[in-house]
């Protein structure tokens, strides 16, 4: 048979182990909201520069899109640099090519064009009470033909410095470069 005794505890030595209990709870559960708060500023950070890209990345199609459907022989009027530092004037209405008797030239087409993804790089086709809130932070669109072959460049300007994302070698260069630059670079071929 075994004997077990119980020894009285002495309250005495007792004191006080509630209270740091309690102080290393509250400390952990401290943290880990902190570390929480943290997590979802990232999360947001990261959120919104993906948002850009994928906006980028839909914008450049755009314009690929806009070309092939354009007369082949017009691509070279497309090529240019710094698209989105300002916006072109509006064309006419009948420039705009929306009604269905327009008289519209691959001319009258390309200029619609080159003004609606001007004015979606700068978000100006998206407004609250007159101020353009869509778009990317100082997106500026290049667009370089040879032959049939078109690259189409946009850059914009992310929130936190990583590093300039102009690739030299590729001799790509669009935008303004900083530690903050992003770019998407799609190539295409329109026949």
């Amino acid at each position: 048979m075994i004997n077990f005794s119980v020894q009285p505890i002495n309250k005495s030595s007792q004191k006080g182990v509630m209270f740091i209990e309690v102080l290393i709870a509250v400390f952990i559960l401290t943290t880990g909201i902190l570390g929480a708060a943290a997590m979802q500023a990232s999360a947001k950070k990261a959120s919104f520069d993906a948002m850009q890209r994928s906006l980028a990345s839909s914008l450049a199609q755009d314009i690929i899109e806009r070309m092939r459907a354009n007369d082949v022989a017009s691509l070279e009027n497309y090529q240019g640099t710094n698209y989105g530092d300002s916006l072109n004037a509006k064309p006419d209405e009948a420039g705009r090519c929306r009604q269905a008797n327009s008289q519209c030239n691959a001319n009258t087409i390309l200029n619609n064009d080159l003004y609606e993804w001007e004015l979606a790089l700068m978000g100006g086709d998206v407004t609250n009470d007159g101020v353009s809130t869509g778009g990317l932070i100082d997106g500026i669109g290049c667009i370089n033909v040879n032959d049939n072959r078109v690259r189409v460049t946009i850059s914009w300007q992310g929130k936190v410095k990583l590093s300039d994302a102009a690739n030299s070698s590729s001799g790509v260069d669009c935008g303004k470069s900083g530690k903050k630059r992003r770019q998407v670079v799609i190539n295409a071929f329109i026949m």
